[in-house]
């Protein structure tokens, strides 16, 4: 009988690279937040990929970017943490860049350092042809002595069965972590965050996404008149300036009420249960460099 494995991988790489979507892809679940925008991913989430022989818990960190405030600082951190504290690393790279950019060789020299077995994956493979796909292995391919170099695209759900064979065969046995009913470590109070941020990403202005955190306030399960269950949730999201909190609202509120409609409508969804959804909007100028924010809810646990 073969024996049963399991481990921690971390999943790296750069900004807009497609971490989050190559994440809910592997784990069939929607465990990241996925927008066309630079940063999306601001803490560790861990996923948990349940096979018949191996358990893998995989972390998508915070993409490597260039970053000033507080925030920045302690996802990059985040990000270079988790590389030495895993069983396995799993490197991805926008298959569309030209050479190897300046934030990869960063990441380069930190899994060199970690000396831990890595994956690169090579990634929207599918908008490339074969001659630039194998140059860009060939290129890779002197820069580390990668385990194994996998070209997907996360987007089609093409590779991936791949990555999670290849995984398996450098994690070492051990015991199940998580139920097999579990994919992820979040609560469900923080993927209802993440869902509403997720949103307005989607839906705002370029200049006020990375201004805004989302924080709830209540999250209670209760009962319909004809006692059928649902959750009531509160949230607030919070933004630097007060031109910001004008056009997140929207004319006659309409801004909000869309981000709030989209929100809902994907909790139910994941949550397989009725949502009442409330949201609110409020300043809160330089949240970003507020260690007192920053520290409780962005920094590693």
């Amino acid at each position: 009988m073969e024996k049963f494995k399991s481990g921690f991988v971390s999943l790296i790489g750069k900004t807009n690279s497609g971490k989050s979507t190559l994440l809910n892809s592997l784990v069939g679940e929607k465990v990241s937040i996925t927008t066309y925008k630079t940063q999306t991913t601001r803490t560790a989430i861990k996923a948990i990929i349940n096979r018949e022989n191996s358990q893998i818990i995989m972390t998508d960190t915070p993409g490597i970017h260039k970053g000033k405030t507080k925030l920045s600082k302690i996802m990059i951190d985040t990000a270079y943490t988790m590389i030495g504290e895993v069983d396995c690393i799993l490197f991805l790279v926008d298959g569309t860049e030209k050479s190897v950019s300046n934030e990869n060789e960063q990441i380069l020299d930190k899994i060199r350092e970690a000396k831990k077995p890595t994956i690169l994956v090579i990634n929207k493979v599918d908008l490339l042809p074969k001659e630039k796909i194998l140059k860009l292995i060939e290129t890779y391919k002197n820069e580390y002595d990668f385990t194994s170099i996998i070209p997907v695209s996360a987007l089609k759900n093409d590779g991936t069965e791949t990555i999670i064979q290849e995984i398996e065969k450098i994690l070492p046995e051990g015991p199940k972590y998580y139920d097999d009913e579990e994919y992820t470590d979040q609560t469900m109070r923080n993927l209802a965050e993440e869902v509403i941020r997720e949103k307005a990403l989607k839906l705002l202005n370029e200049e006020i996404p990375h201004g805004i955190y989302v924080e709830v306030q209540k999250f209670e399960t209760k009962e319909t008149s004809k006692g059928k269950p649902f959750y009531h949730i509160e949230a607030t999201i919070y933004c630097v300036r007060e031109s910001h909190k004008g056009i997140i609202i929207g004319k006659g509120g309409e801004m909000l009420k869309r981000i709030s409609t989209y929100a809902r409508q994907d909790m139910e969804r994941m949550f397989d249960c009725k949502v009442n959804l409330r949201t609110w909007v409020k300043v809160k100028e330089d949240w970003m460099n507020l260690e007192s924010i920053v520290n409780q809810k962005f920094k590693l646990k």
